[in-house]
């Protein structure tokens, strides 16, 4: 008798919490995908939560469901008891993606690099013939794609055609694209002789047509030489606006070196030319008052071959 009456408390104690149970109406809701559920609209919304119960609003749009309909929903579906938690009216607002000139763009851009029209360093500027408003796709990772696109090089023309997810009908463009290079800019006024560091360089995007007429330069191209001639701020360098540092300038004191095996000589000398690191120079003899070629080697620093020929100049 004890168990039985114990079994029956537990069973009264189950039923009468699965009756307190009842799902909670929440007063403003997001929903992701095109219809709302049982478990969108309510809290504790137990095995029930995916059924459906309406439509969504539109991508990015917000609809007002009125406690009369949520009722007739529920009936729909066997769901007779909840509670209103004091509500008349529920929001419901469906979560977009908002596909504009911008992801078109750059839609456009990963289609012309997966040809190999674009490779590193390049972008394009995207000119749309009309302008294109903003769309709210569905709220997915991939809201447009690329369906056909014909692009012209000789004059940049360009028609594409758009799938936008959640959009029946295709979005068709057209316009202008002007393919861009980065090239690198003086970030500072900076006298002719200074040599340049990252920081006083900055990548940015010229049209490729103009950097191919007067040549690019990369940054590795122009970080640690010397500026020719004194330079603006925002100036784009092209590679004949730099040169490797003169290590040794023209009437510079260094020494002379000559090696053989274990046996070092040094003399002094006076450049006559000036020289980079491993170029050639022209450098006097103060000892012996001859003019000899030697490679620079430091600054302040060159060295003697040791042909014959240069042994003998000395």
């Amino acid at each position: 008798m004890i168990l039985r009456s114990a079994i029956a408390t537990i069973t009264t104690l189950l039923f009468t919490s699965v009756a307190w149970a009842n799902p909670v109406l929440k007063s403003d809701i997001l929903v992701n995908n095109s219809v709302v559920t049982v478990g969108d609209m309510f809290d504790d919304a137990g095995v029930s939560a995916e059924q459906a119960l309406f439509r969504a609003p539109k991508p990015g749009t917000t609809g007002v469901v009125s406690l009369s309909d949520v009722n007739a929903a529920l009936a729909r579906v066997g769901i007779v008891a909840f509670n209103a938690n004091g509500l008349n009216t529920v929001r419901v607002t469906r979560a977009a993606s908002v596909v504009d000139e911008e992801l078109l763009s750059n839609l456009i851009a990963q289609d012309l690099a997966s040809r190999g029209i674009i490779s590193s360093g390049m972008s394009v500027d995207t000119l749309f013939s009309r302008p294109i408003p903003a769309f709210n796709a569905e709220a997915v990772a991939t809201p447009a794609t690329v369906v056909s696109l014909r692009y012209l090089p000789g004059n940049g023309a360009f028609t594409a055609r758009f799938a936008i997810v959640g959009v029946d009908q295709p979005l068709d463009v057209s316009g202008t694209i002007e393919l861009m290079i980065d090239a690198p800019h003086i970030t500072a006024n900076l006298a002719a002789g200074t040599i340049l560091s990252a920081e006083n360089v900055q990548m940015r995007p010229v049209p490729l047509r103009f950097a191919e007429s007067t040549g690019v330069a990369q940054l590795a191209d122009v970080v640690g030489k010397s500026l020719i001639r004194q330079s603006r701020e925002g100036m784009m360098l092209k590679p004949a606006d730099v040169a490797i540092p003169q290590m040794i300038a023209k009437n510079d004191l260094v020494t002379i070196y000559f090696r053989q095996g274990p046996m070092t000589l040094t003399v002094k000398g006076q450049a006559i030319t000036s020289a980079a690191s491993g170029g050639p120079v022209q450098v006097l003899n103060l000892m012996s008052r001859r003019v000899i070629s030697a490679t620079a080697i430091a600054a302040g620093a060159v060295e003697v071959s040791a042909d014959p020929l240069s042994v003998a100049g000395l």
